[in-house]
Order: C-alpha cells, then structure tokens, then sequence
C-alpha cells in the first residue's frame, strides 16, 4: 500500500521553475498561432501555444518520472505520435486540393518547442520559433505569387 506523503512533494521553487519553462513555450509558439489565426486556419492563437506548453509540460512530467532514457524515448515518440494526430485533424482534403499541411507541419513544430524548452535547448526552441514563423509569413507570398503564374498560364 502506497503512503499518500510518497506522492506530495511539492517545491514552489520547482513549480515557479516549471511555470517559467511552461511560460516560455507558450510564449514562444505565439507568433506561429498569430500567422495562423490571421489566415484564418483551422487552428490557430489558442492552439498552437496550448501545443507548446502541453508538450513542454509531458516532457517535463516525463524527465521528472523517469531516469530510463528508454522511457524518457517512449514518452517522447507518445508525445510526438499524439502531435501528428491533431495535426491530421487540420488536414482537409477536397476532390483536387488539400489543405491544412502547413498547419500540420507547424503544430509539429509547436510541439517540439515544447520539448526543447523542456530539456532547456532555448536556442532551438527560438529557431524553431523563427524559421517556422518565417516561413509562414513570407514564403507564402511566394507561393501564391506561383499559384497565379499557373493559373494564368493555364487560362
């Protein structure tokens, strides 16, 4: 029989510290939730940060629970499998198009700046943060500038 002291360790140093790590990935996957709410996504301002923050706080839970890098791994490909499932569900597929792929791909994302702010890689967790942001914003200028060179050419 389990003593119910054996489960309260709490440490309001260590819970402000997992606030602050949590903070951070929520913070940092704004941006990404910002483009996508602009462009009027299926996900976008309100999931993309709860995203970060979840994956930040599982990986946390995990480092805390675990000192089996195995089930440090195991808890990780969960996480990353559980991402790729709400990332599907952005995925619309019409006759002839389909649509929702980069929000997938940035739900992805949002979930490894999670992970990395966890495991204290702030440095990928911002590039993270940046390039996806980036690429969200300015290539897809690009984009639709070469969808209308298609459609004119095939007018």
């Amino acid at each position: 029989m389990f003593e119910s002291s054996q489960f309260i360790d709490f440490s309001m140093h260590q819970a402000l510290d997992h606030l602050l790590l949590m903070a951070i990935a929520y913070i940092l996957a704004l941006p990404v939730g910002w483009n996508r709410e602009r462009e009027t996504r299926s996900a976008g301002l309100r999931t993309f940060p709860l995203v970060a923050m979840a994956s930040c706080g599982f990986m946390l839970i995990a480092s805390a629970s675990f000192d089996d890098p195995q089930a440090l791994s195991r808890a990780f490909q969960g996480l990353i499998g559980g991402i790729g499932f709400i990332g599907g569900g952005a995925i619309l597929k019409n006759k002839e198009t389909v649509k929702g792929t980069a929000t997938a791909a940035s739900l992805w994302g949002t979930g490894a700046i999670g992970v990395a702010v966890a495991w204290g890689h702030f440095e990928i967790a911002l590039m993270l943060s940046l390039i996806s942001f980036l690429t969200l914003r300015f290539l897809t200028v690009v984009k639709d500038g070469m969808n209308s060179k298609s459609e004119a050419s095939n007018s």
